[in-house]
């Protein structure tokens, strides 16, 4: 199994040039967002909170744990906070969640393909899929060096 710093230096090389740098930190958390609208959805109780979007943290944090126990944390965090977004704005959007979540969705791909056009190469997750993973942890890695703390 590859380790943390094996799978970020992998993603990093198809993500070297500045444009396509930019609209990964703005699409990335944006498909992860949109994911978890969509997921929150499909409800496996009476709460919002009980939803596959539920069981997909779950599984992508023990994903997360088992590479990284400190990125794991800031994962868990942003995770949680995607959650409770997705909850609010279920209440609160004048359209349904899952329509809000695909357009951004769309969106967002349409800005990672047209990021990884300008940068000349392909999407990582296309030679793994367990990259689609590994894109939050990879802008998360940067916010731990820029705070100074390990990875």
């Amino acid at each position: 199994m590859k380790n943390m710093q094996t799978w970020l230096d992998e993603y990093g090389e198809s993500h070297q040039n500045p444009t396509n740098k930019t609209i990964h930190w703005i699409c990335v958390p944006a498909i992860f967002f949109s994911i978890i609208g969509l997921l929150t959805e499909i409800s496996l109780g009476d709460s919002s909170y009980w939803s596959v979007a539920t069981g997909v943290v779950v599984a992508g944090l023990i994903f997360y744990i088992r590479l990284s126990p400190t990125l794991f944390v800031g994962m868990a965090l942003w995770s949680a906070f995607c959650l409770w977004g997705n909850v609010w704005l279920d209440t609160h959007l004048p359209m349904k969640l899952w329509q809000f979540s695909l357009a951004i969705f769309a969106l967002a791909w349409v800005g990672q393909f047209y990021g990884h056009h300008v940068e000349g190469k392909k999407p990582s997750f296309i030679k793994d899929l367990q990259f689609l993973l590994i894109g939050p942890a990879w802008l998360m890695h940067f916010i731990y060096r820029r705070m100074g703390w390990k990875y």
